[in-house]
């Protein structure tokens, strides 16, 4: 069978693709430029690297058309953003593929009511982002509910993995937080310390792709979360990093106000993201339907990816 990897060089791609050519899956990875993925895997050599401009593509009406003409079964779309994009996407391939699955997010949700949020949870997102990935839900969920399309949409959380930096205790991405841990230093966190964060490794979401292909029929027309199975509290995650360097976390905690002035405006603005969101999610229905089983806590995602780069 042939798969159509949208934005296959990222994050999850690194993972997602090498696994499709495991499967003996026939793969084309639609890229923007050339770029080698985090970490090299000689599977890749077997993958169809495409270069194609999305954006540029759809200005011209013509994308939809360039993936049609690689002739897919199934198209693995981690990079469509609007609502309009997946709207060019059905219309170009309604009728010619047999599954269609988009990596949404867990900010559909905006703030939890009862927690962890499930799929089917009203849902009140607080970012242009979050509304945008919604509508596409709510889009491709109705169109295949009607018989019009075979979508399957995926929300990850806090993505990480080998290669980049994690969202840190801070809620962030400094990785100057990690460097204050392992040294024994003080670290400044909001409030008190307890809004939550819910990363998982990108190859568990390479998982969840994979596992959707293959329980095709559970996975139509649903959407599920793709998480570690537990969530981690700020002041929590900065005690258990701490302790990687055989530290006892030196924790002090200011209101948001004064908090905020003592980052950067960059970091400041990721972190009130983080924190309004505090993201918590329940994988139960992907457990279920999809046979999704993580391997990696929350912790251990984190603690390989930090290895692999802080200087100490």
């Amino acid at each position: 069978m042939r798969v159509v990897v949208i934005g296959g060089t990222g994050h999850v791609g690194t993972y997602l693709v090498p696994r499709l050519v495991a499967e003996g899956y026939e793969v084309s990875c639609i890229t923007r430029n050339l770029r080698t993925a985090y970490h090299p895997d000689p599977l890749w050599a077997k993958v169809n690297m495409v270069m194609l401009d999305r954006t540029a593509s759809e200005q011209k009406g013509d994308f939809a058309g360039e993936i049609r003409r690689l002739q897919p079964d199934i198209v693995i779309d981690m990079i469509c953003f609007t609502e309009a994009s997946a709207r060019m996407m059905v219309e170009g391939l309604k009728g010619r593929i047999s599954h269609y699955l988009h990596c949404g997010s867990m900010w559909v949700h905006g703030y939890g009511v009862e927690l962890p949020v499930e799929e089917d949870d009203e849902k009140f997102p607080l970012c242009e982002y979050g509304h945008q990935k919604l509508a596409i839900e709510r889009y491709l969920l109705h169109e295949a509910a009607r018989g019009n399309f075979p979508a399957t949409v995926l929300h990850p959380g806090h993505i990480v993995g080998e290669g980049w930096a994690p969202v840190n205790p801070a809620g962030n991405l400094n990785r100057d937080v990690f460097k204050k841990l392992a040294h024994g230093e003080e670290l400044l966190l909001p409030d008190h310390g307890l809004h939550t964060l819910h990363h998982v490794h990108a190859d568990d979401v390479a998982q969840a792709f994979m596992n959707s292909i293959q329980s095709r029929e559970n996975a139509l027309g649903q959407a599920f979360h793709v998480l570690s199975p537990k969530a981690l509290t700020m002041r929590g995650y900065a005690e258990k990093a701490a302790s990687w360097y055989g530290r006892k976390a030196n924790l002090q905690f200011l209101p948001w106000k004064e908090w905020k002035e003592t980052v950067s405006s960059e970091d400041a603005s990721i972190t009130w993201d983080h924190l309004i969101h505090s993201m918590n999610g329940s994988i139960e229905k992907a457990k279920r339907l999809i046979r999704y089983s993580p391997r990696y806590t929350s912790l251990q995602a984190i603690h390989e990816s930090v290895s692999k780069w802080i200087n100490l």
